[in-house]
């Protein structure tokens, strides 16, 4: 039995583009012929996805799974939106979407579990040679309290549990757990509607605070405002901008007279205990992916040879 190092292995990705445990397997398979290996992924259907990678894959779904105090959110990318009303793949973002509540967000860890006799990485790759798609488990995140629940919501939802933004929120208490499931959800529907970029103040990145201050105080720097005025409006303007983007400060949608520190504050009451907002994940459907922009006559005409 010929050894398999890790170079074979890379080797054997690079040129066939199937999953490192796919090609591992092969090279076991083959005693470490690297021909035969390529073959036996050709046979096994694997090797098409290397013909499948270098597409753009921004479609797809978002999968949300809860389960008590622990939830997830997955993304699973395709090429178009029709791959996302197919059954195969939706089992599939639900299967991901399983292994991620035992496994955790590692999206290594989550391609590398195993679902019976496969892998998950195994499990994308069959679903693009049956299917016809790239395909990729783009990202994953987790959320646990130690009491409470963790509630989610799906905007757009093709199918229970999966469509185009999904959001997870955290609730640590030691209240009614149905009363926080229905808060939960509610403020899990506010993430989606709202899109906050962090629970308060403290949670926003240095960085974008500092970008906002120097826009304010560039702005009045403009008019002529003396410094010591300037300070005084750019304190000013960013709580506006805390009002704008951070969580708590947000107006509660479900009541905008509310902020939503105070509609949880309220819910204290009907729970039974206190409530701490441990946490929140918004996930939209193909956000910071690059699409291409196909010419679809330029296609056409160079199949068929013509310039």
């Amino acid at each position: 039995m010929a050894t398999i190092s890790a170079a074979m292995v890379k080797e054997l990705r690079e040129s066939t583009g199937a999953g490192m445990m796919d090609c591992k397997a092969a090279l076991t398979e083959t005693d470490g012929d690297m021909t035969a290996a390529q073959d036996w992924l050709r046979k096994k259907g694997l090797s098409k996805a290397a013909k499948k990678a270098g597409r753009v894959a921004a479609e797809g779904l978002i999968g949300a799974l809860t389960s008590g105090t622990k939830g997830v959110l997955v993304e699973v990318n395709s090429e178009t939106d029709f791959v996302a009303r197919n059954e195969q793949f939706q089992g599939l973002v639900k299967m991901i979407a399983q292994v991620a509540l035992k496994h955790g967000s590692d999206v290594e860890v989550i391609k590398a579990a195993k679902v019976g006799d496969f892998t998950v990485e195994r499990a994308i790759s069959d679903a693009i040679a049956t299917i016809g798609e790239n395909m990729s488990l783009r990202r994953a995140a987790s959320l646990e309290v130690s009491k409470g629940v963790v509630s989610r919501y799906v905007h757009n939802a093709v199918v229970e549990g999966a469509g185009k933004i999904g959001v997870i929120v955290a609730l640590e208490s030691t209240g009614k757990t149905d009363e926080l499931a229905v808060l939960g959800r509610q403020l899990a529907m506010h993430v989606a509607a709202a899109k906050p970029l962090a629970l308060d103040p403290a949670g926003l990145d240095p960085e974008t605070v500092k970008r906002e201050k120097d826009v304010l105080a560039d702005k009045y720097r403009q008019q002529g405002k003396p410094e010591n005025v300037i300070e005084k409006i750019v304190d000013s303007g960013l709580k506006t901008y805390y009002k704008e983007v951070c969580l708590l400060d947000q107006a509660f949608i479900h009541d905008s007279g509310k902020s939503v520190a105070q509609a949880v504050k309220e819910a204290e009451g009907k729970v039974g205990g206190p409530i701490k907002i441990a946490g929140f994940v918004n996930y939209a459907l193909g956000e910071g992916i690059e699409k291409q922009e196909s010419d679809f006559a330029a296609e056409v005409a160079a199949a068929s040879g013509k310039k």
